[in-house]
């Protein structure tokens, strides 16, 4: 009966793409120790796992670039030719190629070919000579009569490889890859056994583990009421036994009854007790093992970053040191999963905006190569992720320009923020530093995307610290897990709320006279730093305690980035790992609550949302802290200025579809005129016009005082740099190139920019 390959091509690919994950990483640590023997023996053995594993699934396409691949890598290793960047650079775009072969494998393209012009390449690679050495002579080995030349690697076997009988050759794939690259149990330990399991089947362990643990914590604060129950029963006795007299029969059997019940309901709270003293063991240990399941090394993450960091310095022509450290630092697979993306935009930040140019860097007085820091470490029950770099740092003073620019706050605003709350802007939707907008970067869709991923949707935090000229840091505190979240539980106006712990500082008890005035707001002087207070209850809009006030008040100091904020509360309860639910669909809308968890007698507790607590409380404190937004309620105006008629009108119509109103002009001169008249928006022009061309347009109302926070876009055919470059220099804020041009790419740009 002929072999199903069907069965086994998701095991192919799978091991396939371990194989190719391996390669790409022993390139890169190649390009730092050239000469590791260990390293190439191992890209070698991977290139032929997938040779030889391709061959057996008749994927002739695979097998003829691994085939290539295998070839230059044993030339490198026998000495036979250098590796120089070249020939890196070809066995990276052949590991690219190999994992999109994989793609349409898996989508069903069984057919696939390998790329001709890069085979052709590999193969000149393996072939160019050391010092005038020519190419190696391939010597044929003889093979067993009843061996099919087919079946076989067309590579010389190693004496273990060539003991493999026929029968062994038409194992299935995964039999067969492991008689290729697995040594003989005499040369190494055998590796522990694995097995597969749906990632769905583990998520539904990891939640049902998750509404166990939940479960257990309000049984142990069932057991404290119960024993609270007990001992109000022993003094209600005593009591009784204090007025009861010794004469009365009756009531001495009425009180030797009410013992007997307490000593029972006392024996039957110490067993529960004791058996919750013993669940929490186990509970605790089925929490751990469960989670643990699910946790993998960062290295997962971090570690295709190497490559992608070193094709975008290529890219920007910057040559940079990318750091990795901590790795082996473990989080739950669901956290790993979605922060990827946010990782790739703070790294293409900083290789875009914060790392200078080599010439830059050493007229400043720093080594011309940049460096950026990638590195993870345990914190407090938590995971802290950092990404640091060397160079220009964040500029507060272009920052608070920008936000002018763009109308977020007021100037007497923006003068009255703190530095913290200046840095936090950059997290902003639309917001970007970058000097001009571009059809590839620019736009500011990014860092708003990574707070949201990671403060709103993960319940972490991010702090920036930044120096100018030296370099900036961003710190992600992220949760172990995303199974039961440590959560703290607060008293405030009468009702329980919580609060994530990766946003909580510390807790402290003052005295109300620790509590002083500054300016418009409270604070409290901590370690050296002022620290703003406000009552949760009235940023919660619930009634204050009316009570006596108490000798200590309690606060808890929460953190959003930079900024502190101390909440005054009634209470500290305590802390519990419970699961967070979502708000249902038509709750989303509250800002102050990021879900929602179980309490006590199965009461619903909110989890806060700690940016908007602070966002409240710079409200109460800054009424018209918000009064920019109301402005950008009122219907915005655009010139759009083109000597084409039929392009004014497709932009007319476009932006007049996302309610727009749109003036036209015919060219520069009759813009600038119109400009005389009446303060626009935002300005789009072309380049080539009569009378006044656009740049000349741009620089003239650059010069004017009215339109020089006014933001405009270049859209023209010119794409040179050199043009670019001119529209950076006459003050434009966005260079569309037509041929790019399509109706979101300009959306896009104008939402960005007001």
């Amino acid at each position: 009966m002929a072999l199903d390959h069907s069965k086994f091509i998701a095991r192919f690919v799978e091991e396939a793409r371990e194989h190719c994950s391996r390669i790409s990483e022993g390139l890169l640590n190649l390009e730092h120790s050239p000469g590791d023997a260990e390293m190439l023996n191992g890209l070698f053995r991977s290139a032929h796992t997938i040779k030889g594993s391709s061959r057996m699934m008749k994927l002739t396409g695979v097998t003829e670039l691994a085939h290539k691949m295998e070839d230059v890598l044993d030339a490198i290793r026998g000495g036979k030719i250098p590796l120089a960047a070249s020939v890196s650079d070809a066995l990276f775009r052949g590991v690219d190629a190999l994992s999109a072969m994989l793609e349409r494998i898996t989508a069903g393209d069984l057919s696939v070919e390998a790329p001709k012009a890069l085979c052709k390449e590999l193969e000149l690679s393996a072939k160019i000579p050391i010092d005038g050495v020519s190419p190696p002579v391939v010597v044929a080995l003889a093979l067993p009569p009843d061996l099919s030349i087919n079946a076989v690697p067309d590579v010389p076997k190693t004496a273990e490889q060539a003991a493999v009988t026929p029968a062994e050759e038409l194992l299935p794939a995964t039999a067969a890859i492991a008689a290729t690259t697995v040594p003989p149990a005499s040369a190494k330990p055998r590796q522990a056994d694995y097995l597969r399991v749906n990632a769905a089947k583990l998520d539904d362990l990891i939640r049902l583990m998750g509404e166990i643990v939940s479960e257990h914590g309000r049984s142990r604060r069932q057991i404290s009421e119960l024993r609270e129950i007990e001992r109000a029963v022993t003094r209600h006795l005593n009591n009784v036994a204090e007025r009861f007299t010794g004469n009365d029969s009756g009531n001495e059997t009425l009180l030797e009854d009410g013992v007997a019940l307490q000593l029972s309901l006392r024996q039957a709270v110490r067993s529960m007790y004791d058996a919750s003293q013993l669940q929490n063991h186990l509970v605790g240990d089925l929490q751990e093992t469960s989670l643990r399941l699910r946790m993998q090394p960062l290295s997962t993450v971090f570690d295709p970053l190497r490559r992608t960091v070193r094709d975008l310095a290529h890219e920007h022509g910057k040559d940079i040191d990318f750091v990795v450290d901590g790795g082996d630092t473990e989080l739950d697979r669901k956290i790993i999963d979605r922060i990827g993306d946010s990782l790739m935009h703070m790294i293409r930040n900083s290789l875009d905006h914060g790392l200078e140019s080599a010439e830059d860097r050493v007229a400043a007085g720093k080594a011309a190569k940049g460096t950026i820091t990638l590195s993870a470490f345990y914190d407090s029950g938590c995971v802290t992720i950092a990404l640091s770099d060397d160079g220009k740092g964040m500029s507060v003073e272009m920052i608070r320009e920008k936000a002018l620019a763009k109308k977020l706050f007021d100037a007497e605003v923006l003068a009255g923020m703190s530095k913290a709350e200046i840095t936090d802007l950059i997290f902003m939707p639309g917001f970007s530093t970058s000097p001009i907008i571009t059809d590839l970067s620019g736009r500011g869709v990014g860092m708003d995307v990574v707070r949201k991923s990671i403060v709103d949707e993960l319940k972490g935090t991010i702090v920036i610290e930044t120096r100018e000229g030296i370099g900036t840091s961003f710190f992600l505190r992220l949760p172990l897990n995303l199974a039961v979240f440590p959560l703290f539980l607060v008293s405030a106006g009468g009702k329980t709320c919580a609060m994530p712990a990766t946003s909580l500082v510390e807790m402290l008890s003052v005295l109300p006279s620790d509590i002083i005035d500054i300016v418009n707001r409270r604070a409290i002087r901590l370690r050296e730093q002022i620290i703003p207070v406000e009552h949760l209850a009235a940023l919660l809009k619930l009634p204050r305690d009316s009570g006596p006030e108490s000798n200590e008040v309690q606060i808890v100091i929460i953190r959003d980035g930079e900024e502190k904020l101390g909440l005054l509360v009634d209470e500290i309860i305590g802390r519990e790992e419970m699961v967070v639910k979502p708000l249902p669909s038509h709750l989303q809308n509250l800002r102050m609550v990021s879900g929602v968890t179980i309490g006590e007698r199965d009461s619903i507790v909110n989890v806060l949302h700690v940016p908007e607590l602070l966002i409240q409380a710079r409200e109460i404190s800054e009424p018209g802290r918000r009064a920019s937004a109301s402005k950008a309620e009122r219907t915005q105006t655009v010139l759009v200025v083109d000597d084409s008629l039929n392009t004014r009108e497709i932009e007319k119509s476009i932006l007049e579809a996302y309610g727009y109103v749109v003036v036209t002009a015919e060219d520069g001169e009759e813009a600038f005129a119109k400009t005389r008249e009446e303060l626009y928006d935002l300005v789009i022009t072309d380049v080539e016009m009569p009378r006044l061309d656009g740049f000349s347009l741009t620089e003239q109302l650059r010069g004017d005082e009215r339109y020089r926070n006014v933001p405009i876009i270049i859209m023209t055919s010119r794409e040179k740099v050199e043009d670019k470059k001119r529209g950076i220099v006459v003050g434009a804020n966005a260079y569309i190139v037509k041929g790019a041009f399509d109706q979101s790419n300009l959306i896009d740009t104008v939402r960005s920019l007001i």
